[in-house]
């Protein structure tokens, strides 16, 4: 049998068996059937079902007991609710700078801290072997190459490989049509520098990844945020108010696994959005940094840009989710007119991105298994979150509320109302834990009974020990 073939089989039994799990048909510590009689009943090899039963296992739905079989563990995703989004104040503000994000970043990036605050992957999951070959690789006509300056533009090779990235996605798009940048945060500020005017709002969802939030502080960029929910993305009715009442010149959205809610719009939620938009005339930023981070059993999510007909939807992302969060290589895709004005913001605030990261992505895209380190990325991925999510609904009080993603590596969970993240924070730093408090993913300071939790590192015993002092100290305030 084919190593494909025989994947396909594992993984479609492993994924009826997890529905039958999810749905509750088999229910919480119920014992599933043997190997030996879903081999006899379904006439598969006990190799096939056997790795079918590790598929969950890796996941944390089921338990293996010895001498007794596999059952399905305690705690179950059917009992998980979502959260619900805050009421939001939709007035136009300034960002002001929070005094907990410099403490929070520090965190972060603190190797004593357990990283359940960070919204990085180990650097297990990266193919590091791929990139050692082709840095090793490398001729010396080639390394004199990549020590020249680039095109302001970005590598030819590197944008026509992006370019390719959205066939089936979203329709025409060329290399002529992305620009390299330092990274999904340099792409959307290019962005907004390109379209916003003096005296305009830019609409943003809330919450929204907090990194955004300095961003705007920086620049002086005046938000109106638009209240977003856990599970479908920014409310469109609310939005259309704040059209109505204010003068906007663009929105700034993450239709795709939305940081920090891991929400994925609709198709008719996105053709609905960009339908209103187009016919205002407004721009729309899309950040798709996690668009290629989907789950199995789902299709690569569209892009709002998928059901633009005016050039007004500009897509950023970056290979820093899914192959080299360190090389900070980004990009955006803009038709006209916003194009050109952003090459000469680029060219006149930085040259250039690095030319050997470049250089070593293209070459990768080129030479490497691309779509199976994503295939392999999503399935880990998702195993962490789901293990994550159930070891979180297991050591968390009973009210505590999140819901699962389709893809992406972040979980949002909603406290009860008399929990203080920022608290919960603190006390979680004391402990060498590192998360992320949901007030500081929102201009007005809402989301105070929220946490992100992050899901790109293996799920251990000392993560699994850091969510159950989690779960005592957030139980703690409650008592």
């Amino acid at each position: 049998m084919r190593e494909d073939e025989y994947r396909f089989r594992y993984k479609r039994l492993s994924g009826e068996l997890e529905a039958r799990i999810s749905d509750g048909t088999y229910g919480p510590g119920e014992k599933l059937p043997s190997i030996r009689q879903l081999h006899r009943k379904l006439n598969l090899s006990m190799t096939t079902v056997h790795q079918a039963y590790l598929d969950l296992e890796a996941a944390g739905l089921v338990e293996a007991r010895p001498k007794s079989g596999y059952y399905v563990m305690p705690v179950s995703l059917n009992r998980l609710r979502a959260p619900v989004h805050a009421p939001t104040p939709s007035t136009p503000r300034r960002v002001e700078a929070g005094a907990m994000v410099n403490s929070v970043l520090k965190a972060a990036v603190d190797p004593k801290m357990l990283p359940l605050g960070s919204s990085a992957i180990s650097s297990d999951l990266l193919p590091v072997r791929s990139f050692a070959k082709i840095f090793k690789g490398l001729s010396g006509p080639e390394v004199r190459k990549v020590m020249a300056y680039s095109l302001a533009e970005g590598n030819p090779e590197l944008r026509r490989r992006i370019a390719l990235q959205t066939l089936g996605v979203a329709d025409g798009v060329t290399a002529d049509d992305v620009v390299i940048t330092n990274g999904c945060t340099e792409a959307a500020a290019l962005c907004l520098q390109a379209i916003l005017k003096p005296g305009q709002a830019l609409v943003i969802e809330s919450p929204t990844h907090f990194g955004y939030l300095q961003l705007f502080r920086a620049y002086g960029i005046t938000v109106v945020e638009a209240p977003t929910d856990p599970v479908t993305g920014v409310d469109i009715d609310a939005l259309t108010a704040i059209l109505d009442r204010h003068d906007v010149g663009a929105c700034l959205l993450m239709p795709n696994f939305h940081n920090p809610l891991g929400a994925i719009m609709p198709d008719d939620h996105k053709r609905r959005l960009v339908r209103l938009l187009n016919g205002r005339g407004i721009p729309v930023i899309e950040d798709d940094i996690y668009g290629e981070v989907y789950f199995e059993g789902t299709a690569r999510p569209s892009l709002l840009k998928t059901y633009d007909r005016e050039g007004l939807a500009l897509t950023c992302s970056s290979f820093s989710k899914t192959l080299a969060p360190g090389l900070r290589v980004g990009w955006v895709i803009a038709g006209e007119p916003f194009r050109e004005r952003i090459l000469r913001l680029k060219a006149g605030s930085n040259v250039c991105t690095s030319t050997l990261d470049q250089y070593v992505l293209a070459r990768f895209l080129t030479d490497a298994p691309w779509e199976r380190h994503l295939r392999r990325l999503r399935s880990v991925l998702r195993q962490q979150v789901i293990r994550t999510a159930l070891a979180i609904q297991k050591s968390f009080p009973p009210d505590t509320r999140l819901a699962v993603p389709a893809g992406g590596s972040l979980l949002w969970v909603q406290l009860n109302e008399a929990v203080d993240g920022n608290v919960v924070y603190r006390r979680a730093v004391e402990n060498r834990i590192a998360i992320l408090p949901g007030a500081v993913c929102s201009a007005s300071g809402v989301h105070r009974n929220y946490i992100r939790i992050g899901c790109g590192y293996p799920v251990t015993d000392r993560v699994e020990e850091g969510i159950r002092i989690l779960g005592r100290i957030v139980a703690g305030f409650m008592d």
